[in-house]
């Protein structure tokens, strides 16, 4: 007897997954700009030679070079998470009128529990008003075999097709079965102007196509391999998709199951065959009521919203106590714990970090601060408190410039914008751009830190390479605000206090838009070795004054005997902020010996 070759297997999560599966399915072209929690599933796209892979300076562009990769026919894939999206919706929503012609995939990761997000938007409706066909994995495996699957399916009905993950799919691992790539037909490209050129006359006609594309796909959902019934206990019946499917699974695993793993348009025969041959109906789904707003019109009765929550990410415990008349399963014996307090640990700015000072001088000078998405949206925690709005990426400037236009004089001197490099290209150079035609007077300051950072040190055109490691341009953001119509841009290492405080207050006065750009490398990027000049603290000079607990590094602490400052020799970086706001000049810094 012949051995027989066993699949190949691997433990993957479902960002990996995703990005393996574009690879077996030929995806030769793949963008993105980096947002917790689908980041990762560019990387790894970045780790196969066959693809070309990008870092785009936000989710529009990458959507829209993915679209015309897609054009030029190469099978592309475009990633973002659920709020990139709304940058990108302008060109997502023309691209289900024109379709595709090499196989197009947008992967859109919902933040349901808001882990790392401003909000917990449902994406699913997104595919709904774009009217394109739309997955939903509920595993490693079933992201790779979908992801696949989705580019077969855009090509075979000329629509770009969404998929849509969620946080714990995005992020756990699972045993996945591999295969090998299979190289997508050649696509020439095709000048077609009645299919690409949404002018209003061709828009009407290719609108019509998308509805008749869309009752053909409702009627290849209702028999395709990733919607199925799974018997069980006829008394009981869900309807389930994604994660939720699996936490249902867990609790309720009794139940006669509708799984769903294509979700729009909505399979309604399929649907109405099932809720007849179960006694209840439920329908369990994270966050909005996508699939129970469809079988309710459908005049189906059913359980979902008004007893599962809305607002969280779901659990096997939260359906449990949603739906406990239906669980036949006896829960564990309550064990009495102990009552112990535990501390809370917020998320703090990195020892080092060059985002720090800044934080320290914007409360010293009682500043308003319009802040952004980024790491350095931390300073508006303690013990910075100075942000006072957040909204979106970009919104930092032209947040700012609203003030300014609401309140004139009032805030004039104390009007402050603050972003980093990579959200100033994302969307802040439109509202610099806005601020100096409009004539705006606040500060802008650009935390130039040469990286992505708080998605995990992606590259940006300001590093200097690209994802695939090679070199790039670097650039020049201070060109690009002399560019804009800035008359005074400043660049000004964010460790000297001193010259910076100068700045801050020289442009403060200015009346006319400015720029401060603090230029320091994040501290834990890779390769970089700054000269370290060591710190020490002389306690018996310390006043504890508190000077240097507000600076809020990690590595200054408290004495809990006498209350004096003591420095954590292990967290501590040497860069000097410490020393340079400490009064009594207990902690210095050695400028001439280097450690």
């Amino acid at each position: 007897m012949e051995a027989r070759e066993m699949p190949q297997k691997a433990v993957l999560s479902g960002n990996a997954a995703i990005a393996r599966g574009a690879w077996e399915a030929g995806v030769r072209f793949a963008a993105a700009y980096p947002g917790t929690p689908s980041t990762e599933i560019l990387e790894y796209c970045g780790t196969y030679a066959e693809i070309d892979a990008q870092w785009a300076v936000n989710e529009k562009t990458a959507l829209e070079t993915a679209l015309g990769a897609c054009y030029g026919g190469a099978r592309s894939l475009c990633a973002q998470k659920h709020v990139g999206l709304n940058v990108a919706a302008d060109p997502f929503f023309t691209a289900a009128y024109t379709g595709v012609n090499g196989g197009f995939v947008i992967v859109t990761a919902d933040d349901p529990g808001m882990h790392s997000s401003q909000n917990e938007q449902d994406n699913r409706f997104y595919a709904r008003m774009a009217k394109t066909p739309l997955f939903e994995p509920s595993s490693s495996q079933e992201a790779k075999d979908m992801t696949a699957a989705a580019f077969l399916l855009s090509e075979q009905y000329d629509a770009p097709v969404m998929l849509r993950t969620t946080t714990r799919i995005s992020h756990s691992e699972g045993i996945v079965t591999l295969g090998p790539r299979q190289e997508a037909p050649a696509r020439e490209l095709e000048r077609n102007m009645a299919k690409y050129c949404v002018l209003p006359a061709n828009a009407r006609k290719l609108h019509v196509k998308v509805e008749e594309r869309m009752k053909a796909l409702e009627e290849w959902g209702c028999s395709c391999p990733w919607n199925r019934v799974e018997k069980g206990d006829p008394a009981l019946g869900i309807i389930t998709s994604g994660i939720s499917y699996a936490h249902a699974r867990e609790v309720f695993p009794h139940a006669t199951f509708l799984k769903l793993g294509f979700t729009n348009p909505f399979p309604a025969r399929l649907v109405r065959d099932f809720a007849r041959t179960v006694k209840t109906l439920v329908v369990i789904e994270e966050n909005d009521p996508f699939l129970e707003e469809k079988v309710r019109a459908l005049g189906i009765a059913c359980l979902g919203k008004d007893r599962i929550p809305v607002c969280g990410e779901l659990n096997p415990d939260i359906l449990a106590a949603s739906l406990p008349e239906f669980t036949k399963t006896t829960p564990p014996a309550t064990v009495t714990m102990p009552a112990v307090e535990i501390p809370v640990r917020p998320p703090v700015l990195c020892p080092g970090c060059p985002h720090r000072g800044v934080f320290f001088l914007l409360r010293k000078l009682d500043l308003h601060v319009t802040g952004d998405i980024g790491c350095y949206s931390l300073g508006a925690l303690a013990p910075h408190n100075a942000m006072h709005s957040i909204i979106c990426m970009g919104a930092s400037i032209t947040n700012a410039l609203g003030i300014g236009k609401a309140m004139g004089d009032k805030v004039h001197g104390k009007l402050v914008a603050v972003l980093g490099e990579s959200t100033f290209m994302h969307s802040g150079i439109t509202g610099l751009i806005d601020t100096v035609y409009n004539q705006g007077r606040h500060l802008t300051i650009v935390l130039d830190n040469s990286i992505t950072a708080m998605t995990g040190h992606q590259q940006n055109p300001a590093s200097g390479y690209t994802l695939k490691g090679k070199p790039a341009p670097v650039l020049d953001l201070v060109r690009i605000c002399e560019a804009a119509g800035v008359k005074r841009v400043r660049v000004v290492d964010p460790f000297d206090l001193k010259a910076l405080e100068t700045e801050l207050k020289e442009c403060l006065a200015a009346p006319e838009p400015t720029v401060i750009i603090t230029k320091r490398p994040c501290f834990l990027l890779k390769g970089y070795k700054p000269e370290k000049h060591v710190v020490s603290i002389d306690r018996a000079r310390c006043v504890k004054c508190g000077q240097c607990w507000k600076v809020g590094c990690p590595a200054i602490e408290r004495d809990p005997t006498d209350g004096k400052t003591v420095i954590n020799a292990t967290l501590c970086v040497h860069c000097g902020v410490c020393a340079s706001v400490c009064r009594p000049g207990a902690i210095t810094q050695d400028k001439g010996g280097k450690r």
